[in-house]
């Protein structure tokens, strides 16, 4: 992993819109108590994107430890579970990006994430931290819950890097 001073900056400026989307999150109302949209995820698909997996992989964690040190979750359950999800996610999309990028648009790679995610975060919950199997039977809502804030982000994340690309001499 190389670090230039172009690199530094961008992931400096993408982790902090990452914490800043993270932590704004936590202002919408969500449709289940547990339940997060995701949407800082778009900054580490944006990530992956410029900058590739290592980097992505730094502003997932840095979002996931910065965000929960600011809204007042670090090292709780709930941070355990996101930070889990957040790694094992990009992890995967970083995968599906170096295997098969002709299949997978932006798009493709959010909606793995997201369902990487969810999975993650209910394996985790049932083994580890509530210790009960009876937890996996949530997992058709948070399947179909993962196909549409992965649509979401993924949209969102595509048109971000459609604008970008049309600016290539800022990068």
């Amino acid at each position: 992993m190389q670090l230039r001073s172009r690199n530094i900056a961008l992931i400096s400026i993408l982790a902090s819109l990452a914490v800043v989307i993270y932590v704004m999150e936590t202002f919408i109302p969500r449709p289940l108590p547990w339940m997060r949209f995701g949407f800082g995820n778009i900054i580490v698909i944006i990530a992956l994107y410029l900058l590739g997996f290592k980097f992505a992989l730094l502003v997932a964690l840095i979002k996931s430890c910065v965000g929960a040190l600011i809204i007042g979750n670090l090292f709780t359950p709930a941070f355990l579970l996101s930070l889990s999800g957040g790694l094992l996610s990009v992890s995967i999309m970083g995968l599906m990006l170096s295997i098969a990028s002709a299949l997978f648009s932006p798009l493709g790679i959010s909606l793995w994430g997201a369902l990487t995610h969810n999975t993650a975060q209910l394996l985790i919950a049932s083994f580890f931290l509530i210790r009960s199997r009876a937890v996996l039977n949530l997992f058709p809502i948070f399947l179909l819950l993962s196909v549409a804030t992965g649509i979401v982000t993924g949209a969102i994340s595509l048109a971000v890097l459609k604008h970008l690309s049309l600016k290539k001499d800022l990068f």
